[in-house]
């Protein structure tokens, strides 16, 4: 079992950026895969990013492809999201999520709190 604590959330003006932090505890964490996921009012939870287990391989929406970046640090037991060129858009609760798994499933296994992510125009 893993616990998973998100930060970095905050109120930006479009074309900002913001960095998003996840904090792990409880178990091994480099036997996870890591992402996030966002939620916004109204709509379906949706994938965001991944990163593997040794922080080498990444993927993301395509709807953030080229402005996000998705890292880890397994030392640390912590993962960032680096988030660029911030549209309306992708104004959201944020979540940090991790699985027992070499990928990232679209179900998984344990969850953080969330941090809100609001753009302004």
């Amino acid at each position: 079992q893993v616990q998973l604590v998100e930060s970095g959330g905050g109120l930006v003006q479009a074309g900002g950026s913001l960095r998003l932090s996840c904090a792990a505890s409880g178990r091994t964490f480099s036997d996870y895969s890591m992402g996030w996921f966002r939620q916004a009012p109204g709509k379906e939870r949706e994938f965001v990013a991944a990163v593997s287990r040794s922080g080498t391989i990444t993927r993301y929406a395509d709807s953030v492809k080229g402005r996000f970046t998705i890292s880890r640090d397994n030392a640390k037991n912590t993962m960032s999201l680096q988030m660029n060129s911030l549209k309306p858009e992708d104004t959201g609760v944020y979540y940090c999520a991790a699985d027992l798994s070499i990928v990232l499933t679209v179900s998984p296994d344990y969850w953080g709190q969330g941090t809100q992510v609001t753009v302004s125009s």
